[in-house]
This record gives C-alpha cells, structure tokens and sequence, in this order.
C-alpha cells in the first residue's frame, strides 16, 4: 500500500541502501506507520540483501493507527505487544536495537506505557527503548515513572530540530542533556527546504501535506543564510544545514529521508564541516520564536 507520492520501492531504495554500507551508516530508522508496514518490509529485506544484522543499529516505532483494533493504535499494554511482534515480522527479525514510541499517548497511563515497555526489553524484543516528539514535561513523566519502578528508561528522544525549528533548544533540550539522553532529530532540513534555493520545488514539496503542516511559517531569510554560507564554502546546503545540528552537543545523529543517493553523500560530507562563530551568527541570526510543531 503505498503512503505517498515520493516514497520509494525496493529497487528505487535498492543504490541508497547500497550507498549506506559502503559510507558506513549504520542506524536505520523506520516505523511501523511508515506506509501503514511497507517501510518496516523494505528496511527488513534490504538487511537481508545488503549487510548483516548484526551490523545495523535497527530502531522503529509504535503509536500511530494501524487499523481499527484496540490494539493497533496507542501505547496500552496491549498495543505495544501487538505492534511490537507485527513491527518484528515485517522486519524480518528478532529484535530491534531501538523501540521508540512515536508520541505521547494521554489515554493511557503513564506506568501501562513504561512497564510494558520494560517487558519487551526484558523479552530480548528491543534492547534499548526510545521517545519521539511531544513536550519536555510529557518526556520528563515517563522518564521518571519508569525510574520510580526500576523499568527501563529511554535512551533517545527523536525530536524535530532544524535551523527553521529551533525550540527544542529551549523545551527539550535542557532535560536531554541533564538525563544524559541523546537526540536524534527528524526533519534536520526542515523537509528538505534547507537543501535547495527558496522557491525551488520537488516532488515531495508539492505533495507532503505533513510538511505543510509541521512547517507553516515563512522563512526564507534562513534558507538564504543556508545558501550564501554553502555558496561561500563551494559545498551544497543540505552539508551546511546538517553540519549546524550536527554542532548541538545533545545531538547524537539527524534523521535523513534520502531519496536520492547523493542525499546520502551530503549527509556524510557533514560530519567534517566545522562551523566559524560567525557562520553560525549568521544562520541562526534569522530565525524568530514558534510554536513548536509535529505532535500537537
């Protein structure tokens, strides 16, 4: 079942994954929502092909509706068994590295959500568990519930974190740090619009409702500070945009979506850009307070 317009099939992923081997990357992240599974079977089937499993850090997510059942959407006890054991047969595996929940579930109660987690650990099904976006009071709850009872804690928070949405630094990033938990930010190219000239479009700009969504405002002061900064170094802007995230110390790896292989050569070429005082003034200068996005 396909999920969008730009989502790609296995022999359209077949270079990208290939590249990934050869530059070394080895953490794949994927979801069980991802085209409602068909990410989780194509992520499974390209370990297969390309490497070994035990080579690859694999992280996936629960949360997100996967059917009408009461245990095919939310963090209950039920919902994390169901989906975890669906996620493990998609991917062709035993367990994942990385189990993450997608959101923050205020239906269920804190300790539900935490204990059942503890239990897929202790099953061997995840051996490390994982949050993505909602607030730092929501984080800090079941952080604290799972220490109050002895269960494993969360060891990542994927948040979405970019030069166009920075309020993290101010929300979530504080508790990281002093919790000593990393961050995996999603959306590090704000969807792509730090990669490209303002104005340009692709075929996932004209068609990603989500981004619309999770990025309404006008930014085009910061994408221009992107590309002079990129032009001034002769490298492209998605290396510039990447290499500022990658700057944060609570910033363990962005989370990139290539859909072409050299989205992925960017994406490595950014570990070995290093930033001056004055680049980085001169990226973050633009930038105004927002609401944070992506999970309310």
């Amino acid at each position: 079942r396909g999920f969008n317009q730009w989502a790609l099939n296995d022999e359209q992923a077949e270079p990208i994954f290939r590249q990934a081997v050869e530059l070394g990357i080895t953490f794949w992240d994927t979801a069980n929502a991802y085209g409602y599974g068909t990410s989780e079977e194509i992520v499974g089937r390209a370990i297969r092909k390309y490497t070994r499993r035990e080579d690859i850090v694999l992280a996936t997510k629960v949360y997100f509706k996967m059917g009408a059942g009461p245990g095919e959407s939310g963090l209950s006890r039920r919902a994390i068994m169901e989906q975890v054991d669906a996620s493990l047969g998609r991917l062709g595996t035993d367990y994942v590295d990385l189990y993450q929940i997608h959101r923050f579930d205020p239906e269920t109660p804190a300790e539900e959500t935490m204990e059942a987690l503890h239990d897929v650990v202790r099953a061997g099904k995840a051996r490390y568990i994982g949050a993505s976006s909602m607030w730092a009071w929501q984080f800090s709850k079941l952080q604290y519930t799972a220490q109050l009872h002895g269960w494993t804690k969360f060891v990542s928070m994927q948040n979405q974190y970019s030069l166009m949405q920075r309020e993290d630094e101010r929300e979530m990033f504080g508790l990281l740090a002093d919790q000593g938990t990393g961050s995996i930010p999603w959306s590090p190219l704000a969807k792509g619009r730090l990669a490209r000239p303002w104005g340009e479009q692709t075929a996932r700009s004209e068609t990603d409702d989500v981004a619309r969504w999770v990025l309404p405002h006008d930014d085009k002061p910061i994408v221009d500070a992107v590309q002079a900064v990129a032009d001034e170094r002769g490298v492209p802007m998605a290396q510039v945009a990447l290499a500022w995230v990658l700057n944060n110390p609570v910033v363990s790896a962005p989370i990139v979506g290539p859909t072409r292989p050299g989205h992925l050569a960017d994406a490595a070429a950014a570990l070995d850009i290093r930033l001056t005082g004055d680049e980085t003034q001169r990226l973050e200068a633009p930038y105004t307070p927002r609401t944070p996005t992506g999970f309310q």
